[in-house]
Formats: structure tokens, sequence, C-alpha cells
């Protein structure tokens, strides 16, 4: 009986010691959001003063804030690649926004550039091993909502996307952020429903029904469209971001030129500030459904943007200042996003780690975490930043950037370095470099190559070896160049569109600003 009993207690406690084991092995749930052309210092955590993202602002607080993240290219469909693969973009290929000309068809833009732009892959190449490939294979389930723009022939559900609600090959919301949404993968919601909302919602979805019927983890990929252009809000939101700014006192002139295009000088602009909060919203809404289910014990949280902040071309939508430059351009606020994570078992919370990291890195740190290896032939350019997350170091590394493109927010094409504090430009049009300090200037306004030429010499010498390694497409000079055309778009670029955004930011800072009729239809309450 004694010797009955025992075994007994054996037994028990092996199954509490075992159901313990899965409980502690139990692998977590990856919640991935990524904004469209949002900017570094477009959230609150970042330090504007003028947009409102309480929700965003609670993931940092619950985690860490990044204060240096990089996606790995200026423009969205490179960037957005390099999270899926892991890969720095002459890697996988995709250079450019898909969709944009390239070659010979460059000169139909009438940009009398000096080069035509490289050629690009136009598909996200199906021979690679994407993200939500490696965790489906490892008993993921996977679910994609929002933007995809990475291919006509490709969508989410040919790269490991079980679910996918409103990803296909356009870059942008064709029918606006309210219905109709013109998306053959999104029906139409009722009048009044936001875009944003739609999509946290459709994610809600998913993670309900999941709960409900499987007991496996789950990759949910939130991929916002927003706050890519055209920037549109409520009207309810217009008005109170516009008294915002009104409080917080207007320039007279909101624009100067940087070189090649004006760029907005403020964040100021109350349409964009209510997209903006119409996006953390829908945060907001996933946020709160996985803290009422239980799962934020268990669930990882990323959010990040896939390129700068849009202060020139495009909507002229923000400012990145102090940081110079933004989406399509070549300076610090064309690649710096927000980034921040919330994971569960960091030791600390509410931390800023100052390290830079960048868009290659999510592949080998989520997998990591999942207790996934990297799949065998998928090259990785990335590292895995758990030591980051929970206090350590990594080790010390350059990287890279690759554009031989010219962006129509006014970038040139061009490569860039970043070793250390020190950050070098190589254009494609004149093989020119510029060298900046981001200690010393982080923003960027004090070239010194002629003051640093070893240090000029050293980087460039690096940067060569790197695109000669990896086999980066470049940029090539144009033979019906012609500087007089050049001359007279520039001249078209100060004398018509810089006072036509003057007027458009004054005329959107007034009472009795009214846009395009369809959008005030957005004041509709949905039920």
């Amino acid at each position: 009986m004694k010797t009955a009993t025992n075994i007994l207690i054996g037994l028990s406690l092996l199954t509490v010691g075992g159901l313990q084991a899965q409980k502690k092995a139990q692998r977590p749930n990856i919640l991935f959001i990524l904004a469209d052309d949002y900017g570094w210092k477009d959230t609150s955590c970042t330090g504007s003063k003028y947009y409102e993202t309480p929700n965003i602002d609670r993931i940092a607080a619950n985690g860490i804030n990044f204060t240096c993240g990089y996606a790995t290219c200026q423009v969205s469909s490179p960037s957005r690649a390099s999270i899926l693969t892991g890969q720095y973009t002459p890697r996988h290929g995709i250079t450019n926004w898909i969709g944009e000309a390239s070659g010979t068809e460059w000169r139909a833009m009438n940009r009398a550039s000096k080069t035509l732009p490289a050629e690009y892959v136009h598909n996200l190449p199906l021979e690679e091993i994407t993200l939500a490939e490696a965790l489906r294979d490892a008993g993921y389930s996977t679910f994609f909502a929002g933007k995809w723009h990475l291919g006509d022939k490709v969508n989410p559900e040919d790269q490991g996307f079980d679910i996918n609600i409103g990803g296909y090959w356009a870059g942008s919301p064709r029918g606006g952020y309210f219905p109709p949404y013109n998306n053959p993968k999104l029906p139409d919601g009722k009048k009044g429903e936001v875009l944003s909302e739609r999509l946290a919602r459709e994610t809600v979805k998913f993670i309900d029904d999941h709960v409900k019927t499987s007991d496996k983890p789950f990759f949910a990929f939130l991929s916002f469209y927003a706050v890519h252009a055209p920037i549109q809000t409520t009207e309810a939101r217009w008005k109170y971001f516009r008294d915002k700014a009104e409080k917080m006192g207007t320039a007279d002139h909101g624009f100067a030129i940087d070189r090649t295009l004006p760029v907005r000088l403020y964040q100021d602009n109350p349409v964009y500030a209510g997209l903006i909060a119409q996006m953390d919203n829908g945060v907001g809404i996933v946020l709160d459904e996985i803290k009422r289910l239980g799962l934020d014990k268990n669930t990882i949280i990323v959010f990040t943007g896939d390129n700068g902040g849009v202060c020139s071309g495009d909507d002229y939508a923000t400012s990145n200042f102090p940081l110079r430059g933004g989406k399509g351009r070549q300076w610090e606020a064309g690649f710096r996003v927000p980034l921040v994570m919330q994971v569960p078992d960091m030791k600390s919370r509410n931390i800023k780690c100052s390290i830079p990291v960048i868009g290659t890195d999510f592949y080998p740190t989520l997998l990591s975490y999942a207790g996934v290896p990297v799949p065998k032939g998928q090259v990785i350019d990335g590292v895995n930043i758990r030591p980051l997350i929970n206090g350590g170091k990594i080790a010390a590394r350059p990287l890279f950037w690759h554009y031989p493109h010219y962006g129509n927010q006014g970038g040139e094409p061009s490569s860039v370095v970043r070793d250390g504090d020190w950050k070098l430009i190589y254009y494609h049009e004149d093989l020119r470099c510029e060298l900046y300090n981001l200690k010393s200037d982080p923003n960027e306004m004090k070239e010194c190559s002629k003051a640093n030429p070893a240090k000029t010499k050293a980087l460039k010498k690096e940067l060569l070896t790197w695109l000669k390694g990896i086999g980066a497409k470049m940029a090539v000079p144009d033979p019906n160049y012609d500087p007089a055309k050049e001359a007279e778009y520039h001249k078209m670029v100060e004398t018509k569109i810089l006072p036509r955004e003057e007027n458009l930011r004054r005329a959107m800072l007034t009472p009795t600003w009214s846009p395009d009729s369809t959008w005030w239809e957005s004041k509709v309450t949905v039920d």
C-alpha cells in the first residue's frame, strides 16, 4: 500500500513537473505592427509635442524604445522585404518601391537627371524563406492584414501567411482611408469606418478565433496603410489638431528648400496628426484585446516603420527636425524610424537603448524567441538583438544602405555606411562623398570629409567593398543628360511647388478649410 501510494505520488509529481515544463517551454505569440511612411519623431514617446500616440507609447512604457532604430531603405518595398528575409536590400534585389520607373524608362518622369536609376527586382523572390514561412513551418499560425507592396505576382499567401486581409500589390490605400477602399482583398465596411481601425479589428478577429480553435502560437503581422498619402482624417480630428496647432503657435512660413525639394519645417499638419491618431487607435484596439484575453504575458509586440517620415514629396506631411531629410532621402531621417518592443521575459521595462539596430535584425531575433533556428540556406544579414533587450550588448558592426534611385521626395542615388559615430554617403551621380559625425552633428549640417581624409577614405573603401561583395547594382550616367533641363526643373520647384505647399499649409490651418467632401462623410459613427 505504501509502495502504491509512493508510486501515485511520484506519478503526480511527474505530471505536475511535466505540465510546468510544458508551460515553461510555451512559445510566445508575436504581434508585429508596421506603420507606413512613419517618421522617427511622429510618436509622443520619441519626442513629438504635437502628435498624440498613447497606445504606441504603451508598448514603449512596457518594453524598450530603440532610439536609433533604422529601416533598411528610405522607401517602403525594400525595407519590407528586408524585415521578411533578414537581408539587406541589394541581396534580395528589391532596392526601390515596386512600380517606380528605372533605366531609360526613368526619362519619362521628366526629372532631367544625371543618371539612369538601376534596375531592381519587382516581386519578393519565392526562393527566399520568409520569416512567416519559417514560423509557419515551425508550427505557428500566421496572419497578415494591410499593406503588402511586394509584387503583383506574389501575395502574402505565397510567402508564408495562412490568412491575408487587405494585402496585394498596391503601395497606398487606393480608395483612401474610408470606404469604398477599392481593395480586392478587403470588402468595404460601413459608411464612417476608418481603414486603420478596420485592419485592427480584423487582426482582433483572427486572434479571437485562434484562441478558440487552436493551441498553436500565432504570428500576426498588422501592416497599416497609414500614414501613407493620401493623408485623410475625420472632421472632428482635423478640428482638434487644428486648434492644438493654433494654441501651440504657428510660423509664417513652413517650408524651406533642402537641395532638391521643399521640406516641411514644423509638425503642424492637422490632417496628418488626425491620421496618426486613427492609426494609434487601431494599435490600441489590438493591445486591449490581447490584454483582455490574458495573452500579454506571452506575446512579443513590435511596433516600427518602413522608412522615414514624409517631409517632402508625396503630401509633405511631417517634419523630422532636428534630423535632416525624410522618406526617399539619404540623410538620417530617411532611414530612422520609431522602434519599440514589448517582450514577456524582459528584465526591465520602460527602457531606452541607443545602440543602432536595423530591420534585418527582426528575422533572427524573433526566430530566437520562438526557438526556431534560421532556415538552412537562408542568408541573413541581421543579428539577434535579444542581448540588448535584456540590458546587454552586441558586437559593434557597420550598417549599410543602398538606393541607386531618385526618390520622388528629393532623394539622390547613393549608398551609405554608418560605422560607430561616423556616416559616409557615396553619391552615384559624381562619385563624391559626404562625411558626418553623428555624435557631434546628429542633424548632418557639417559635412567634414575634407577635414577627415583618412576616415573618408577608410569608410569609402569599406562601403565599396560591401557593395561589390553583395552584388549591388548601381545607377549609371545618362548620355542624354541636359543640364539646362535640370536647371529648368529646379526653377519649377522653387517657383511652383514651394508656394503651392505654403498655401496648402495655411489653408489647412484655417477654421473654414474643407477638403474633398467625401471625407466629411466619415463623421458618421459606426455602430
